[in-house]
């Protein structure tokens, strides 16, 4: 008889939502079981038994795992691992997909992420300093001068950090944020900003090996021309050849170096290795590539990129990071591009509504849909208040991928907006130019 997995999602999100769905096209004998911390209806159709929990909870999570004996854990959000579940679930013999606590550090605390690439010498860190007091702010900004950026040390759901230009427009500006801060207690890291593309570029890691996945472009900013207040991300797209239009070979050769640089060094400051997603937030600017930050887990959107183009079995792939032997196991995208655009409620993100009814029976390919924050009321799907779905298109090129994924998106009915020029020809092309320019500027 052949063996079935017990595998376990935790998480109720889109990126959830990909995972599950990769996780189903596999052909091993498996049952999938989810704890979440909303109603996800696609989630729910295809685990078989989805559990509203509090996730974040070690002991809640150990018993629901112990209950439905489970083999294998996969961690989808940061705050479970912040809070050490992946711990307890090794600690009950339960195989994990999802850093430890002291590891997952490199996405909880700026500082230690700073202090862990300046002790190892990784290359791509730029002129930082730690406080948790307003001595020596003024001095370091100054020293800066106006190329600052402002990061909250701990979580804070892709919010906390304000750059220079961006977000603070003076000197006085920036005080003020360190004083708020400072003020509630919190350590916040003062560096140098960046000038170039961002890009992520995620890598499958068992503690020694590396697999990367294709390069992603994330559009944080909620309204067109990337303008308005910093999000979650609204949307995501990535090319064919797994690079970006604006990228050289050379760039995604440092971005893996950097990446594996890092996983060594965590591996050498703990004793133990990294298991699961290594995801760099980097940027391409005209003297090489930098790190902006990193995060434990997959991107959310970028899990809706990568793993619609994923080609090997993903519950293998699961267990290879699990077990230490990615080095064994076979690791293949489609040569696709992908475009992924959320639909998000009126007035998100600083004060989206709420349980309004969404309808997304006029979607064509079901297969792209993936539903975020949303629940069931009444029969009804209603938005629960942050991201409420994403769809993602795959095609031939990121041009014919928009058309089809900006058709899909309009499609779904309800107080939303989204992002209609993310993917778009004009879009990709000013990214590109705006590399260019840096480097011939040098």
């Amino acid at each position: 008889m052949m063996f079935g997995y017990n595998i376990l999602v935790i998480g109720s999100g889109a990126r959830e939502h990909a995972i599950v769905r990769a996780l189903d096209k596999s052909d091993q004998d498996k049952e999938i079981y989810c704890l979440a911390s909303n109603m996800n209806p696609g989630i729910a159709e295809l685990c078989d038994e989805l559990t509203v929990g509090n996730i974040n909870d070690p002991d809640f999570v150990v018993s629901y795992a112990q209950e439905i004996a489970a083999t294998l854990a996969i961690i989808g959000p940061e705050n479970p691992l912040a809070n050490g579940v992946a711990d307890a679930l090794w600690g009950a013999s339960v195989k994990v997909v999802g850093p430890k606590k002291d590891l997952a550090q490199l996405e909880t605390s700026k500082t230690f992420t700073r202090d862990l690439l300046k002790e190892y010498d990784i290359p791509g860190g730029p002129k930082y300093d730690t406080f948790s007091s307003m001595d020596g702010v003024a001095e370091f900004l100054n020293e800066l001068g106006e190329n600052y950026v402002v990061k909250y040390d701990g979580l804070m759901g892709g919010k906390g950090v304000k750059v220079a230009g961006d977000h603070l427009h003076s000197h006085a500006e920036a005080l003020a944020y360190c004083q708020e801060m400072v003020d509630s207690g919190d350590g916040f890291v003062i560096e140098e900003k960046f000038v170039g593309q961002e890009f992520s570029l995620m890598s499958f890691c068992d503690g020694d090996n590396l697999k990367h996945m294709p390069a992603v472009q994330d559009h944080k900013r909620a309204y067109e021309g990337d303008t308005g207040p910093n999000t979650g991300g609204m949307g995501t797209y990535s090319d064919v050849n797994h690079s970006l239009p604006f990228l050289s070979d050379s760039d995604i050769v440092e971005a893996h170096n950097i990446n594996l640089a890092t996983a060594k060094a965590l591996k050498d400051k703990f004793g133990e290795g990294y298991k699961g997603v290594l995801y760099g937030g980097f940027m391409a600017t005209a003297n090489g590539v930098n790190l902006i930050e990193y995060n434990a887990r997959f991107g959310d959107p970028e899990a809706m990129n990568v793993l619609s183009l994923l080609e090997s079995d993903f519950i293998e792939l699961c267990h290879a990071i699990a077990d230490g032997t990615l080095n064994q196991t076979d690791v293949q995208f489609a040569n696709k591009a992908t475009v992924c655009k959320y639909a998000v409620p009126e007035g998100y993100p600083d004060s989206p509504i709420k349980g309004e009814p969404i309808d997304v029976s006029d979607i064509s390919n079901p297969n792209g849909l993936f539903y975020a924050s949303v629940d069931i009321q009444d029969g009804q799907l209603v938005e629960a208040g942050s991201r409420t779905v994403a769809v993602v298109g795959v095609a031939d090129s990121i041009s014919e991928a928009e058309a089809i994924v900006e058709r899909e998106v309009s499609a779904v009915k309800g107080p939303l907006f989204h992002r209609s020029d993310i993917g778009t020809d004009g879009v990709v092309q000013k990214r590109t130019d705006h590399m260019n320019s840096l480097h011939s500027e040098c």
